[in-house]
């Protein structure tokens, strides 16, 4: 059966996300410590990569936690500067990799439907859809908010599925996280092709997944 819908990751996957959140948290950490905390750069870091790896990268108060755990109450000068600094440099840096552009285009003029299937909030994504202005590309976008489930569980597939009124069959998974978008589209029958090239790990087993992208193009290819 051929392929007539593409379910994408969102990050990692269209946008390079932990580049993003480098850049940013580097500026962020940056101004608050120009307001006047009175911290090491390295100590700060260190704090909010524990946040991070504690309550997930998504958390949103990570500088109110950051400030009241090391000041033991937030500081609005030095959590503005933060905020303000992040924003700034996430706008900055929050941009597609090459070649996903013109591969969506391709493969809406191609009739396909489009999907997006990301464990991060509801909002986070949309956002970040929107400011890339891919918002229009997509038929449907499926976050964690919508099952409360996170990949490789078969939930957030299975909803995806439904509101694209797709097969497994006939739907392959574009995915940089072998052990929950690879695994998960696989449980439920789908194709997979691993996104290589947006891959943060570099060591994960891709053993059983039906195409291996080293550029987001190769999906042409594959789905014609």
């Amino acid at each position: 059966m051929s392929i007539r819908c593409i379910l994408f990751d969102l990050d990692n996957t269209l946008v390079n996300f932990m580049a993003m959140k480098r850049q940013a948290v580097d500026s962020a950490i940056e101004a608050m410590i120009d307001a006047g905390l009175k911290l090491t750069y390295d100590s700060v870091k260190d704090k909010i990569d524990s946040i991070y790896n504690e309550l997930g990268i998504e958390y949103q108060q990570v500088f109110d936690k950051l400030l009241n755990e090391t000041l033991g109450f937030v500081d609005p000068r030095i959590i503005s500067a933060g905020i303000i600094a992040y924003r700034r440099a996430r706008e900055a840096a929050l941009k597609p990799y090459p070649h996903v552009t013109a591969t969506l285009m391709h493969l809406n003029r191609m009739g396909k439907k489009l999907g997006i299937l990301s464990d991060a909030p509801t909002r986070e994504a949309w956002l970040r859809l929107c400011f890339i202005n891919y918002h229009h590309f997509f038929d449907v976008v499926v976050t964690f908010d919508d099952t409360r489930q996170r990949k490789p569980s078969p939930a957030p597939f299975l909803l995806a599925l439904e509101r694209l009124q797709a097969k497994p069959e006939e739907t392959i998974m574009v995915g940089d996280w072998a052990e929950r978008d690879m695994v998960g589209a696989k449980n439920i029958g789908m194709k997979t092709a691993f996104a290589k090239y947006g891959d943060a790990f570099g060591n994960q087993s891709i053993e059983g997944v039906d195409y291996i992208l080293e550029d987001v193009k190769d999906l042409l290819e594959i789905v014609r």
